[in-house]
């Protein structure tokens, strides 16, 4: 079976209910859990991405007890694979999450089907 691109650099191998990387065919993890635990973390300062445009107390630039910048790279190919802006203390969002068992069911009883990477309907 082949694997689904879910994202640009993110693919599903259903048969093996696992995430890896697009770029790199790299394990990022099982499917049931986030895909953005097999990945690289790098918690940015969100002035370093959107520098003060002014001097002073109100630079325009987002202050970082307010938001914080997480990008999430991939261990085998550093190719960044999701960011986020997130208040300081939130949890990681767990933005994609999938029945793959039910997924698996519909591609072997022919109602779906794989091509190119890309999920198709035969119906």
């Amino acid at each position: 079976m082949e694997r689904i691109r879910i994202t640009e650099y993110l693919d599903l191998d259903v048969e093996a209910e696992a995430w890896h990387c697009h770029r790199c065919e790299r394990l990022l993890g099982p499917a049931a859990q986030s895909y953005k635990q097999g990945c690289l973390v790098h918690d940015r300062d969100p002035r370093e991405i959107h520098r003060p445009l002014i001097e002073g107390e109100y630079t325009f630039a987002p202050d970082p007890e307010w938001v914080r910048i997480l990008e999430f790279y991939c261990p085998g190919c550093g190719t960044q694979l999701e960011v986020e802006y997130l208040p300081p203390g939130h949890p990681v969002t767990h933005d994609i999450e999938l029945d793959v068992p039910r997924l698996r069911e519909r591609i072997e009883r022919g109602e779906l089907s794989i091509r190119e990477n890309r999920l198709v309907y035969n119906g």
